[in-house]
């Protein structure tokens, strides 16, 4: 279930409880709905809205922050591919068929990491296989000079560290939103729209109100739900990064 329908399911249900509660209000006697019941019921709401604001905040910076470390790591990733290319380059002819297995190496970690890239919407599993064989290849080079030996054995730290980059985006690609955390969030929101429905009048001003703060919390949900999705959405990181290195090893 995509970003998009899961918030259209939290906005019809927070319309649902609105319309719920002008239903109740209509039903309900006014010697019920007296100014020392409706503070009381404001409190509550104001505790129960309280206590969902700072779990929403927390949804939030959660996904917000694990978006930032991702685009981060993808930063990571490039500039290190971009210094391996340039090594592969310096250290000479010899090194042709390590940069061309790099190229390829890093051409499925770009498809794999951004479905887009290769036309699907399921992702597939990494090919590690690759990864191994560029670091063979490297192991096999064997060097002529000090300079050619240098260059090997930056060439052998740099796939370590490529690897280890790779292994965190793969570990980021699991969802860092708590489901019940969010789940429990839109039941207390849908409580505090049935519960200012009740009292507020029943007019087209209000009832637009608390309809365009039904959609703002939607929008809220919307927004959390596509950052806890880096590689896919409307937000997704871009992959500009890895494309940039991998037309510039083509030159």
């Amino acid at each position: 279930m995509n970003s998009a329908t899961i918030a259209a399911i939290v906005f019809a249900c927070l319309a649902g409880a609105v319309c719920l509660g002008k239903l109740i209000r209509r039903r309900i006697s006014e010697r019920y709905l007296d100014a020392d019941t409706k503070d009381v019921v404001k409190l509550c709401m104001g505790l129960v809205a309280t206590m969902a604001a700072l779990l929403l905040g927390m949804l939030v910076s959660s996904a917000k922050g694990s978006y930032d470390a991702t685009r981060d790591a993808v930063t990571q990733l490039a500039g290190k591919a971009a210094v391996l290319d340039r090594v592969f380059t310096l250290y000479g002819p010899e090194a042709t068929e390590a940069k061309s297995l790099f190229r390829a190496a890093l051409e499925e970690s770009n498809q794999h990491m951004w479905p887009a890239q290769r036309g699907a919407s399921d992702q597939v599993a990494p090919d590690t296989q690759a990864g191994n064989a560029l670091y063979f290849a490297v192991m096999r080079l064997s060097p002529r000079d000090d300079t050619q030996r240098s260059l090997k054995t930056q060439a052998a730290t740099l796939i370590v560290e490529l690897g280890q980059v790779r292994s965190l985006l793969q570990s980021r690609s699991v969802s860092s939103i708590s489901i019940p955390l969010l789940v429990m969030v839109v039941a207390w929101l849908v409580i505090i729209s049935l519960g200012f429905s009740v009292l507020a009048p029943s007019n087209a001003v209000g009832n637009m109100a608390l309809l365009l703060s039904a959609l703002a919390v939607a929008s809220a949900i919307f927004l959390i739900l596509e950052l806890d999705r880096p590689f896919d959405g409307l937000v997704q990181i871009s992959s500009k990064p890895i494309q940039d290195v991998l037309s510039r090893m083509l030159k």
